[in-house]
C-alpha cells in the first residue's frame, strides 16, 4: 500500500505540533503528494510552512483521513469543525491521549470509523511504538491505512481491545519517562564513583540506547542477554543483586511503577 492509495482524497492532520511534524516528515519523505495533505493548526512552524501542504486551507471535496493530533484539551474547539465528516466514509485516526472511542463516536456519529492510537515520544525520531484499536465500524483495510500512516514513526500493534489501551499507557506511553530517569540515576551512579558529570551521562546514555538496540535485534531473550553478560561472581552479578532484590529492586518496583500509571490512565479515561 503506497502513499498515494493510504491518503485516497485527501488527509487532514488537525494539528501539527511535535507528533504531527514527525509523522507528516514521514509521510512526505515516503513520497506522500503534499497538496493532498489539509493541515489544521492555529499556529504552522516555519517548518510546516515550507513543505507545500495546505495550510488552515478549506477542504476540496471529502477527505479519506483526518488525523487527530491535537493534546486532549484542546479537542473541544478542534473537532466540532470536523463533526460534517462523520457518519461516513472519512476514517478518523487519533493519537489524543486518554479519548476513548465512544467519546469520538459522541461527537462524530456512531457509524463514523475511528481507530484510537497511543504512540511514544521516540516517534520524534522514527523509533516510537504505536498500539492501535479501532471500534465498530473499522474494517481490516481502515487498521491496514491506519497502520501504514503510523509506520511512518516507527512500529505498530494491534490491540484486542480498548481496555488493554491504559496498561500500553502504562508501559510504552509512559515508558520512555522510566528509561529517561534510569540515565539520569545510571550517571548518577558513575559520577559518585568518581567519574565527570559528562562522561557519566554520555556512558550511561549509549549503554541504554544500545543496550536496547541489541535486545531488539538479538534472536536471545532479554533475560538471556541478562545471562551472557553476568559472569560468576563478577562485577555485574554484584550489580545485579541489588537490583533484582525481590522486595527492594526492579522486580518490586517497575510492576508498582507501571500499576500506578495504569490506575492512574483509567483515572483521566475520557468516556
Amino acid at each position: 500500500m503506497n502513499m498515494a492509495d493510504i491518503a485516497g482524497n485527501g488527509l487532514v492532520l488537525v494539528g501539527c505540533g511535535k507528533m504531527g511534524s514527525a509523522m507528516l516528515e514521514g509521510w512526505l519523505q515516503q513520497g506522500l503528494n503534499p497538496q493532498m495533505v489539509w493541515v489544521t493548526d492555529p499556529n504552522p512552524s516555519d517548518w510546516l510552512k515550507s513543505t507545500g501542504v495546505r495550510i488552515n486551507a478549506a477542504l476540496d471535496g471529502t477527505p479519506s483521513i483526518v488525523l487527530i493530533a491535537v493534546k486532549p484539551q484542546m479537542m473541544g474547539a478542534a473537532l466540532p469543525a470536523m463533526a460534517n465528516l462523520g457518519g461516513g466514509k472519512t476514517l478518523f485516526l487519533s493519537v489524543a491521549a486518554g479519548t476513548s472511542l465512544k467519546t469520538y463516536e459522541t461527537l462524530l456519529g456512531a457509524e463514523t470509523p475511528i481507530v484510537r492510537a497511543m504512540p511514544n515520544t521516540p516517534a520524534a525520531v522514527g523509533r516510537g511504538i504505536t498500539a492501535i484499536i479501532g471500534n465498530g465500524c473499522t474494517n481490516a483495510t481502515d487498521l491496514d491505512r491506519a497502520e501504514a500512516l503510523l509506520s511512518a514513526v516507527g512500529q505498530v500493534v494491534r490491540l484486542e481491545n480498548e481496555g488493554q489501551m491504559d496498561a500500553v499507557t502504562a508501559v510504552s506511553g509512559s515508558g520512555p519517562a522510566y528509561v529517561f530517569h534510569l540515565i539520569e540515576t545510571l550517571a548518577a551512579g558513575g559520577v559518585a564513583q568518581g567519574l565527570s558529570e559528562d562522561l557519566a551521562m554520555q556512558l550511561a546514555q549509549a549503554t541504554v540506547a544500545g543496550a536496547g538496540a541489541l535486545a531488539e535485534q538479538s534472536e536471545d531473550s532479554p533475560s538471556q542477554l541478562r545471562v551472557n553478560v553476568t559472569s560468576p561472581n563478577g562485577t555485574t552479578q554484584a550489580a545485579l543483586e541489588v537490583l533484582m532484590d525481590e522486595e527492594n529492586g526492579f522486580p518490586a518496583l517497575l510492576p508498582r511503577a507501571v500499576g500506578a500509571a495504569t490506575k492512574r490512565s483509567k483515572e483521566l479515561s475520557r468516556g
